[in-house]
């Protein structure tokens, strides 16, 4: 399915590789309060080549390798008796959701989105962008990441934990992950975790309260949800900050008050992030300071093995297609 002719401010782009995410399984099943309309190409994460540009677009992009920013922010006309927004935190539309998606030889996408990687490895360059933005944006944006500070990451594998990892050690950050999977802790292991938590299901904050000299973290980075979300609270040092961008385990945690307000923790909800953020991000992995795992590359044909590969757990970092 082809892109048509760019729109104003945006550009078609040649799929090189394109790289799988969560949503792509959530977006198969029905998205609730979305009328998808199907069959519908998903795809958040892609590297490719600008081929053309629209209206008002610098031809200087044209030929240029790429990856962007699936978020696209949604700014709403304000009513008359509407309060002040200084506090509002952005709206936004996803491409591969709300949008058509990457997975596909050509997409199209707003050239703001878009961030040039220069000669960048197409396969490292597809796996990058929207977990890392994702994981920039709740740690170091909003979080308040310092260098040096004590992290810990639940549910290491998937894309976004990873890529917390991954810039929680560029900034030389102590960090523990869990897993329910040993394998999963050897592979955290060889990518520079210093602590590693077998997750049975049993309370293990002792044991990285522990590692951590009795302290506590500084952030735990939670994607889990239900099953780890009390486990992270008492695991957070006095003024600790708990940063959330899903919860695959589940919404309706079991939470700990006394804790947060007698502790002074922090408790923060994130998705995705700006295109200034992602732009800062990709400056990182530009100058190779931060990189994806990467844990298969396969090609178009193979995509049914990547969904259930995806949906199953099995993965270790990103699963890529090549289309070259």
């Amino acid at each position: 399915m082809e892109p048509h002719a760019p729109a104003p401010g945006g550009a078609v782009v040649r799929t090189l590789c394109s790289a799988f995410n969560h949503m792509d399984l959530w977006v198969g099943r029905g998205v609730p309060g979305l009328n998808l309309a199907y069959p519908r190409v998903s795809g958040c994460d892609a590297c490719g080549v600008v081929e053309q540009v629209g209206d008002g677009v610098n031809p200087d992009w044209i030929g240029k390798r790429v990856i962007y920013n699936a978020a696209i922010r949604v700014d709403r006309h304000c009513t008359p008796d509407e309060g002040p927004r200084s506090t509002l935190a952005p709206e936004y539309e996803l491409i591969g959701e709300h949008h058509f998606g990457a997975h596909a030889e050509k997409f199209s996408v707003p050239v703001d989105n878009l961030a040039a990687v220069g000669d960048a490895d197409p396969v490292e360059a597809a796996g990058f962008g929207l977990c890392a933005l994702t994981a920039w944006s709740m740690m170091v944006t909003k979080g308040q990441l310092r260098p040096g500070q004590c992290v810990l990451i639940t549910g290491i594998g998937g894309g976004v934990a990873t890529s917390a990892l991954a810039i929680a050690r560029h900034l030389n950050c102590p960090v523990c992950v869990t897993s329910r999977h040993e394998w999963k802790l050897d592979r955290a292991r060889q990518l520079g975790a210093d602590e590693v938590v077998l997750d049975a299901g049993q309370d293990w904050s002792r044991q990285v309260r522990a590692w951590s000299g009795k302290r506590g973290v500084d952030m735990a980075v939670d994607s889990v949800g239900k099953a780890t979300h009390l486990n992270c609270i008492k695991s957070l040092a006095r003024g600790g900050t708990y940063v959330t961008p899903g919860c695959t385990s589940g919404p309706d945690a079991t939470t700990d008050l006394a804790r947060i307000f007698w502790n002074q923790l922090r408790i923060l909800g994130s998705t995705m992030g700006s295109n200034d953020e992602f732009k800062e991000v990709t400056a990182l992995f530009r100058g190779r300071a931060v990189a994806p795992a990467i844990d298969q590359v396969m090609k178009p044909e193979q995509c049914a093995d990547a969904y259930r590969r995806l949906e199953a757990g099995e993965q270790f970092g990103k699963i890529v297609i090549d289309w070259r």
